[in-house]
């Protein structure tokens, strides 16, 4: 039996929620079942969540509401949602308290930093120094952008080696990482690319976007397949 695969919700649009295909393609190829959450405001629909799926994706999205993480916002930030923020980070709390595999996507490794009290840079702008361009523009998604710098011991660096290229769509980055994470990964101006759990088996936050690079990334389809393959022995 495949593993269910809670795929959250990445927001609104025009009274919708929706979850972009490639998340969805990417779980399905990599031999997960995958199962969308909507937003809901019970707790009690939350821990059937929790006890319903294998393991969890966390996907990309906007802004979180910088109140959230204990900051004022700066005319930087972008459109933000406090009812998603709270729906996500609430999940995302019972899914670590669970210990069941989360594997969290650009703004998804946010919620994730957020939820363990971590803090966010607004804009990368108001880092100290020089930054590269994270918000690349390209004609496809899945092109590369620039390179990062992985961790030994790291679940990155078993799935990506050492210095891999990755694709890049955020204006944000955390800024100071949350109770019990670890830096796993950084680009080469220092922005922290990858985020792992210092007590989970399997909590790994990526600021790029591997759904993105599936099909034309190994090192890509290797993240998915761990993540999967963690999942398989809570089903």
């Amino acid at each position: 039996m495949k593993p269910s695969v809670g795929i959250v919700i990445c927001g609104f649009m025009e009274n919708r929620q929706f979850v972009a295909n490639p998340y969805i393609q990417a779980v399905r190829y990599s031999g997960g079942l995958p199962l969308i959450l909507p937003l809901v405001r019970s707790d009690a629909l939350l821990d059937q969540y929790v006890r319903m799926c294998s393991c969890f994706l966390f996907c990309g999205g906007g802004d979180i509401t910088p109140l959230l993480f204990g900051s004022e916002p700066q005319s930087t930030v972008g459109t933000t949602s406090i009812t998603l923020d709270l729906y996500q980070i609430r999940l995302m709390k019972k899914v670590l308290a669970s210990g069941k595999p989360v594997l969290a996507i650009c703004r998804g490794m946010q919620v994730l930093n957020t939820a363990c009290g971590g803090t966010i840079w607004q804009d990368l702008s108001l880092i100290p120094g020089r930054t590269l361009c994270h918000m690349q523009q390209s004609g496809q998604r899945s092109d590369v952008s620039h390179r990062i710098k992985t961790e030994k011991g790291s679940i990155v660096r078993q799935c990506f080696g050492p210095l891999p290229l990755v694709n890049s769509f955020h204006h944000q980055a955390i800024q100071i990482p949350g109770d019990g994470l670890s830096v796993t990964a950084r680009a080469k101006d220092g922005t922290i690319e990858a985020v792992e759990s210092d007590s989970h088996s399997f909590a790994v936050g990526v600021q790029w976007h591997p759904e993105c690079m599936y099909r034309a990334s190994r090192e890509s389809r290797s993240l998915f397949s761990e993540f999967i393959s963690r999942g398989i022995s809570c089903s």
